[in-house]
Formats: C-alpha cells, structure tokens, sequence
C-alpha cells in the first residue's frame, strides 16, 4: 500500500468512503469541520450524497432515514454538536439502526474551547443520549488508528445494528502523519441486508412503515432486554484494547486515545531511569476492556495511573470497577484543553514511587 501524509479528520473522511458510507449529513464545527469539507467533495465523486443540514438536530434525522433503508450513513460533530444530536442517537438505537457517529472532542463545558479534550468520556460511554442504552465505542491514538477504526465502525454497526461512535480529539483531528489508508470495499461484498425485512415488511411482503419502538410498557421492556443481550455479546466477543511494557511492569498506566500514545513516551522514559512502567490501553471503550485487568499479577502492581485529559476524571471511574481495590489507583489529569506531555506524567508517578 502507498503511504498518504494526511491530517486526521480528512483520514476519517476518506476512510468512511472507502469502508462504503454513502451519505452523510452534519454540520461545521471546530475541530473537525474538515471531516465534512472532504466527504462534500469525495461522496458525489461515488456516487454517494452529502447533505450540510440546517442545524445538528436535522442532520441525525437525516442519517436516521437514509441508514434505515440499508445505505451507510454517517455523521460527525464535537461535544456540543453532539448534545444536539442526541435524541436523534437515542432513535438510532430504539429503531437498531446503524450508523456511524465520530466525536472529534473539545474542551469543556459549554462551548468551551477549541482545544483537545477528553471530556466526553461519560457522555459517549454512559449516557450520550436518554434511555439507557449503549453506543458501541471506539477510541484511537493516532491519524493510521482513526482510519482503521472508522473503516471497521461500519462493519460492527450493521454486524449489530447499532450506532457506533468513534470518540477521537482535536489533537488526533488536526494532525498530520504518513498512513496507509484501507482499500476501497466493493459495495457488493458488504452483507446483505435482507435480514432487517422483517422491520420495513409486512408478512405478505407489502412495505410499512418503521416501528423504532414499541407504546407499550411490556414491549419497551421486551426491546431494552433484547439491547441487553447485544451489550452482554459485545463484552464477551469485542473487547480490544493494547498492552505494552507488562510483563514486568511495576507501576501500571492506563489511557485511551491520544494520552495512551503520550504514555508510551513517558514509559520509554521512566524506564531509562530503571522505573518499570506499563500500559493498558482501551481500543474499546463500550464494551470496555475487562479482561485486559483481569489478567494483571496483582501481586506485583505498586501503583496504577489513569491518564485523561478530564478534570474532574471520569475514566479513572471504569478502571476502579476493574481493579476492585486490588492495587493503588491515582488520576494524572489535565483539562479544559490543556495537553497532557510526558513530564506532567513523568513527575506525577516519580512522586508516587
């Protein structure tokens, strides 16, 4: 494969066409106002459509629509964007309709800043809309990362029929590395979606209209259960997540997306000064990686650091569940924008040891 130096948000862009999405429907905002500046140009060029709606509301409808009828549809936004467009979620998992949601996060609350952010974290993993149910959750570390998991986004999403967010940030958004973009799938190889019949057909084959939920207390009841079992799947088939310098490690940090790929510099460091660190870093956030603590040795564990770009932390929260007391656990935090750098890391465990 050739190499293509590209800034992340065009890379997330370029791979939603490639995986086979067809339409999308957003609106501008900083910082990954690029994501629908390129699909704008590359859909039509497919034969694909890109609408810029009205307001955020009306752009998740959109892809409501458009994904119901079997077309891969998707949207992207940032933290506000998304509290706009999250009834409109909270449809797409009533209906189990699939759809790719990506979250370029900025810095909080309100409006915040423009900056790199990791606040979002409970909104996308806990409650990114009412209703209590799950999106299934991707984080990466990097430009080659975010393409690779916006083009596998799509396949889980009709796997399991169930909107999939991709929770990156400005950081990862805006800059630029050499990647290997994935291939250009054959939309005649993606899996038919003859199965979802029974939810846009009558028993006599003649066309309905769409029931996303049921009126009354014992169907709405009869559907969350059936979510339940979908969540109970994932966490058993879907887990991922990345380990480096374990083995022996002594102090144990844990991060997701880009203050993962900061850690394994601070690692590197630590371990010239004969500091034997490791990382535990989350691909998937939802389902999230239980076994990953699971299988730690305990026994050896001194300290474990929760790297986030959250204050308060909010990560921290998923790690202690897992942990259940067994080691000591401390939050490096930074917030707001600011980006965490491999001597605020550095410094916080030195003080721990």
């Amino acid at each position: 494969m050739s190499k293509h130096f590209i800034k992340g948000n065009e890379a997330i862009a370029e791979a939603a066409v490639r995986a086979g999405c067809r339409f999308y429907a957003g609106y501008p905002i900083t910082p990954q106002s690029e994501v629908p500046e390129v699909l704008s140009v590359r859909l039509p060029q497919v034969g694909g459509n890109f609408i810029q709606g009205e307001s955020e509301i009306a752009s998740i409808y959109m892809v409501y629509g458009v994904a119901a009828t079997g077309i891969r549809s998707m949207t992207s936004s940032s933290g506000p964007g998304l509290a706009l467009k999250s009834e409109g979620i909270s449809f797409l998992a009533a209906g189990r309709i699939p759809a790719v949601i990506v979250n370029v996060v900025r810095g909080g609350p309100a409006i915040g800043t423009i900056m790199p952010s990791q606040q979002d974290y409970f909104s996308a993993t806990k409650a990114p809309a009412p209703g209590g149910f799950r999106c299934f959750v991707l984080a990466p570390q990097s430009v080659q990362e975010a393409a690779d998991l916006v083009y596998r986004a799509f396949d889980i999403a009709d796997q399991y029929r169930t909107p999939v967010m991709v929770l990156a940030d400005g950081m990862i958004g805006n800059m630029m590395e050499s990647i290997e973009l994935p291939p250009m799938r054959d939309l005649a190889t993606i899996p038919s979606k003859d199965a979802w019949r029974y939810n846009i057909y009558n028993d006599d084959g003649s066309a309905r209209v769409l029931n996303t939920y049921s009126p009354t207390v014992e169907g709405q009841q009869a559907r969350n259960v059936e979510m339940a079992r979908m969540y109970a799947e994932w966490e058993e088939k879907e887990q991922l997540w990345d380990e480096y310098m374990l083995d022996d490690a002594e102090y144990v940090l844990c991060a997701y997306g880009s203050s993962g790929r900061i850690a394994r510099s601070a690692i590197k460091e630590l371990r010239l000064e004969n500091i034997k660190a490791g990382l535990i870093r989350p691909i998937t956030l939802v389902p999230f990686p239980k076994n990953a603590f699971q299988k730690l040795n305990y026994s050896k564990i001194k300290h474990i650091f929760c790297l986030e770009m959250s204050i308060p932390p909010q990560f921290v929260e998923d790690v202690k569940l897992q942990v259940e007391g067994r080691a000591k656990i401390s939050s490096i935090c930074t917030s707001g924008g600011v980006i965490l750098d491999t001597d605020i890391i550095e410094n916080a465990v030195k003080k721990n040891l």
